[in-house]
């Protein structure tokens, strides 16, 4: 019997894969986000990964469906849904190297009706930071894994010029046809977290 090896993909924008079909043992996915600011940028650099859940694209409950650093903890984390969507807290600098912050995805404890959810990155204060842009961030990556088994499914770079932004929309995990799947989006936005999430309201 052949074994089979799982070989992440290397997506671009735009670009769909299949999570849950695919990968018939995910039960987790975990969401993580990473970035470096460029050398001599100035004041100092605060980037937040936040995630919305969404139910028929639109926002139905800001905040209780917006899970970012200052959400309510489950467990010790920043949680929505009753846990199903947490965040690994807020990583101030973005130093080293691998994920900065991680968003977590279950499955089986997502409430019904919730059918996306949309990754995204924003630079915290940036306009009263000089305003700080994410031409000035180097290295931005979306990747999701299996959180149990650390393999990883998929990651996008972001690697266009987004020096008109201070946010951005990563990716999004949707639900289709009983299947979860994530599309690599990188598409630019302006504001903090709330005025972001209100977009999708």
């Amino acid at each position: 019997m052949t074994q089979q090896v799982n070989v992440s993909l290397n997506l671009t924008k735009g670009e769909r894969v299949d999570l849950t079909k695919t990968n018939p043992g995910l039960k987790i996915a975990a969401i993580g986000l990473g970035w470096d600011v460029n050398s001599g940028a100035g004041s100092a650099y605060d980037l937040d990964g936040f995630a919305l859940g969404l139910t028929g694209g639109k926002l139905v409950d800001a905040p209780g469906h917006i899970c970012y650093f200052g959400s309510p903890k489950t467990d010790g984390k920043p949680a929505i849904l009753a846990g199903a969507i947490a965040h690994s807290g807020d990583n101030l600098t973005g130093a080293g190297d691998g994920d900065d912050e991680t968003i977590l995805v279950d499955f089986a404890k997502l409430a019904a009706g919730v059918d996306q959810i949309i990754i995204c990155v924003n630079i915290y204060q940036a306009k009263d930071r000089g305003n700080q842009n994410f031409g000035q961030v180097n290295n931005a990556f979306v990747r999701v894994y299996d959180w149990e088994t650390k393999a990883e499914i998929m990651k996008f770079d972001l690697s266009e010029d987004y020096s008109a932004f201070n946010g951005m929309v990563m990716g999004k995990l949707y639900l289709k046809d009983g299947e979860w799947k994530f599309q690599a989006i990188g598409e630019g936005k302006n504001g903090n977290i709330n005025e972001i999430a209100a977009l999708y309201i």
